[in-house]
């Protein structure tokens, strides 16, 4: 049996970019830039993510950030933030990444946000089309899930634009951020 490097050796690139998007590994810094967007997104973010249940002060985001940065290094979490590329100048407009990853099966869960004052534009789609060819391409993926609530239809559609097929739906799998139960869809594709 062959066996496999440790993880913290594999190359992963810190930054992908779109016709559209730089998506860049997380630095310490950009605490207060998400807070700004994370608070601008509240109350679209508060049903689906635990996380986002309240406004974050600009301290709790960058000790978020700085946790996401070293769980970066260590290849326990690969969080990605996404900035829009116009000359104007770079605006942090969410987050992606590749999470709950089992290097051992080469399997990843892509997770996606994005700020309020960018949502309906195409850009989580683009960013999980790159994340996804990151993946399969570059990390030798056998399988990437994408995960969300039954009822969040703009999630489900992302999934669905990008090719990933529901393999069924988990019921009563988890708790929403409200504590009531839910149904988990498991979109799914694999190389």
């Amino acid at each position: 049996m062959q066996a496999r490097p440790d993880p913290i050796l594999i190359e992963v690139p810190e930054s992908l970019e779109t016709e559209r998007l730089l998506i860049a590994a997380p630095r310490p810094g950009i605490g207060p830039a998400m807070a700004v967007a994370i608070a601008e997104s509240i109350g679209q973010l508060s049903p689906w993510m635990p996380w986002a249940q309240q406004a974050p002060s600009f301290e709790d985001s960058e000790a978020v950030a700085r946790r996401q940065c070293a769980d970066f290094v260590a290849r326990r979490d690969l969080v990605y933030q996404i900035y829009d590329r116009a000359p104007e100048g770079r605006r942090l407009l969410g987050g992606t990444g590749l999470h709950r990853i089992d290097w051992q099966v080469r399997r990843f869960e892509i997770g996606y946000w994005i700020r309020a004052s960018a949502q309906g534009q195409g850009y989580v789609s683009e960013a999980v089309r790159a994340l996804t060819r990151l993946a399969f391409e570059q990390l030798q993926a056998r399988r990437v899930e994408i995960r969300m609530d039954e009822v969040n239809a703009r999630s489900r559609a992302v999934a669905e634009r990008c090719g990933f097929e529901l393999e069924g739906i988990l019921r009563c799998d988890s708790l929403t951020p409200a504590g009531e139960v839910r149904n988990t869809c498991v979109y799914a594709r694999i190389g």
